[in-house]
C-alpha cells in the first residue's frame, strides 16, 4: 500500500468537474491556454489519490516535493512565454518496473524494495523532455508475471468497475490510475498482453508498439539485463489521441543505435472508417471467448458496416493459429527465462518426467521455452519469420484485424498463484487454463505486430469490453487512427461509476 509521508491535500482548491478525466491532450491545451495551472492539476490528482487510492491501491509511491517543484516551474515558464513541449506541465505516473530516477523499481518484490535506479528509462526521459511531470509509480504483479495485479510488497490492486475483480496485468496499476482519474497518462510494458489486457479490463486505451519501435532500456530486473525478445514499452491513456501523441514522443531507437538510426513511423492513410478494410476474428476453437463478449464485439463490428467500413468475418492470414500460439508460448517463455533462474533449474531437473506425461500441451510449450538451447531458439525464430511474412501478405489485402484482447471481461480476484501458468479461469461456465487467453495476446506479440486496445462496450454485469486492433508491422498509427475514429463516432472512454 502507498505510504504517506507528507500531506497529500491540495495547496489550492481542487479542480472542478470532470477535469481529472480529460485526455492528456485536452489538459495540455488547457494548461498552455492558462485555463488550468500545472500545480493546480497535480494537486487535484493528489487529492483524488488521497480519497480513492486506499480502495484501489493503484499508486504505490509518490514524490510530492519534486513533482510540485516541477509543476511550479512549468507554470512560471508559461508566464514567461516558454513551453517545455507537447506535455508541458502534465502530471503522469509510470509502471513500477520502468525505471524513474529517484523512485523505486521494486518489481513487486520485497527483495527489491530498496532498488532505486540513478537513471530513468529512455521512454521516461522522452516524456519529461516533452514537459511531463512524473509524480508517482503504479502497482504490478510479482515480477510482472500475471494478469492479476498483486504482490507481497504493495498488496492487491482492485478494478474500479468492480473492486472484487482484477484490473488485469501486468500494467494493472497503470490502467486503474487512468480509469479512476488519478493520473493523466501512463506508460507500461507488454509481451504477453500486459498493456492490452488491463486496458480491456478497465475500459481505457493502450497501444502495444511494433517490436523495436520503443527502447526497452530501463526495464530490467537488476543483474539480469533487458528482455531480448517480444517485450515492448507503450502508452496507456483515456483517449486514442493521447496514444498517438505519447507514441510519437517515446518512439526512438535505443541509445546505442540512435547514433546512426532514425525512426519514422508512417502516418495512417485512412481518414474515415469507410476507408478501412477490416478483418474480424472473434473466436478460435480451443481458445474460448465469453459468449456475451463475442456478441458485444460482433455488434460493434456490424456498426462499422453501417459506417461504411469494408468488413470480412472470414478473412484470415495463411497461418496455423494453434502452431503460432505454441510458438508464442515458447518464445515468450524463452525471453523471460533469465528472470527466474531457480525455476529454470527446477524445470531442467523435471523435464524427463514431465514430457512423458504431456509433450504437446500449452504448458509443455512454456517449459520448452524456459529450458531450450540457443540453437533451438534460432530454429524457432526462423519459423517466426515465416509467420511474419504470412501476416505481411495478409495486410496487403486488409488494413487491420479486429479480435478480442482476452477471453472474458475482468475476472474475480484469484491469488492462488503469483504466476498465470499455475492458475485456471472460468469461461462460459467451463474451467480452462489461464494461459488459454494468451492466445489473443500472442497473435500480435510473436509476430512483432502493433496492437491498439479500445473500449467498445459494457457487459450485462457492467464490465468494460475492449477490442484489440492488430495492424501491419510499423502500422502503429493505422491502429491508433482506427481507435480514434471509433472513439469519435461510436464509443469513447466512460468514467466508472463511483469515482466521478
Amino acid at each position: 500500500m502507498l505510504e504517506r509521508t507528507e500531506n497529500l491535500s491540495p495547496s489550492t482548491g481542487p479542480v472542478a468537474g470532470d477535469v481529472p478525466f480529460w485526455s492528456a491532450s485536452r489538459l495540455a491545451t488547457a494548461i498552455r491556454e492558462k485555463k488550468i495551472g500545472s500545480l493546480e492539476l497535480l494537486d487535484a490528482y493528489l487529492a483524488r489519490i488521497e480519497k480513492y487510492n486506499p480502495r484501489l491501491n493503484a499508486i504505490v509511491e509518490l514524490d510530492l516535493a519534486a513533482a510540485r517543484k516541477r509543476a511550479m516551474a512549468a507554470d512560471e515558464a508559461l508566464v514567461r512565454g516558454d513551453s517545455f513541449g507537447p506535455l508541458h506541465g502534465i502530471p503522469i505516473t509510470i509502471k513500477d518496473s520502468i525505471d524513474v530516477a529517484g523512485f523505486a523499481s521494486t518489481w513487486g518484490s520485497k527483495e527489491l524494495k530498496d532498488n532505486r535506479p540513478a537513471k530513468s528509462a529512455p521512454v521516461v526521459d522522452a516524456l519529461t523532455a516533452a514537459g511531463a511531470i512524473v509524480f508517482g509509480k503504479t502497482n504490478i504483479p510479482w515480477f510482472a508475471l500475471s494478469w492479476e495485479t498483486f504482490n507481497d510488497l504493495h498488496g492487491t490492486t482492485n478494478n474500479p468497475w468492480d473492486l472484487s475483480r482484477s484490473p488485469g496485468g501486468s500494467s494493472g496499476g497503470s490502467a486503474v490510475a487512468l480509469a479512476a482519474g488519478l493520473t493523466a497518462l501512463e506508460v507500461g510494458s507488454d509481451s504477453g498482453g500486459s498493456l492490452r489486457n488491463p486496458a480491456h479490463y478497465c475500459g481505457i486505451y493502450s497501444h502495444k508498439p511494433t517490436f523495436g519501435v520503443t527502447s526497452i532500456e530501463g526495464q530490467s530486473v537488476p543483474g539480469l539485463g533487458h528482455v531480448p525478445d517480444i517485450m515492448v514499452l507503450g502508452p496507456l491513456a483515456r483517449s486514442a489521441e493521447d496514444l498517438a501523441m505519447a507514441l510519437d514522443i517515446i518512439a526512438r531507437p535505443k541509445e546505442t543505435d540512435a547514433v546512426a538510426w532514425r525512426l519514422e513511423l508512417p502516418a495512417a492513410k485512412q481518414t474515415k472508417l469507410s476507408d478501412f478494410r477490416v478483418a474480424v476474428m472473434l473466436e478460435h476453437e480451443g481458445s474460448d471467448v465469453d459468449n456475451e463478449m463475442v456478441e458485444i464485439l460482433r455488434s460493434f463490428a456490424n456498426s462499422l458496416v453501417q459506417k461504411g467500413a469494408r468488413i470480412s468475418f472470414v478473412a484470415r492470414p495463411d497461418i496455423d493459429f494453434d502452431a503460432a500460439h505454441k510458438l508464442f508460448l515458447t518464445l515468450y517463455s524463452a525471453s523471460g527465462s533469465g528472470a527466474m533462474p531457480e525455476l529454470y533449474w527446477k524445470l531442467i531437473s523435471q523435464m524427463a518426467l514431465f514430457f512423458r506425461k504431456s509433450s504437446n500441451s500449452e504448458i509443455a510449450s512454456i517449459v520448452r521455452g524456459y529450458t531450450q538451447r540457443h540453437r533451438d531458439w534460432i530454429r524457432l525464430d526462423l519459423v517466426r519469420n515465416d509467420l511474419r511474412a504470412a501476416w505481411a501478405a495478409f495486410f496487403r489485402e486488409y488494413d487491420i484485424l479486429l479480435c478480442p484482447a482476452a477471453a472474458s471481461p475482468a475476472l474475480p480476484h484469484d491469488q492462488s498463484s503469483k504466476i498465470d501458468r499455475f492458475r485456471s479461469i472460468v469461461v462460459n461456465g467451463k474451467r480452462v487454463a489461464a494461459t488459454d487467453q494468451w492466445f489473443w495476446a500472442g497473435l500480435a506479440a510473436v509476430a512483432y505486430l502493433p496492437a491498439t486496445t479500445a473500449p467498445v462496450g459494457l457487459s450485462s454485469a457492467g464490465l468494460p469490453v475492449g477490442v484489440q486492433i492488430i495492424g501491419p508491422q510499423y502500422g502503429d498509427h493505422t491502429c491508433i487512427a482506427f481507435a480514434r475514429l471509433i472513439e469519435q463516432e461510436l464509443r469513447a472512454f466512460v468514467t466508472p461509476k463511483g469515482w466521478e
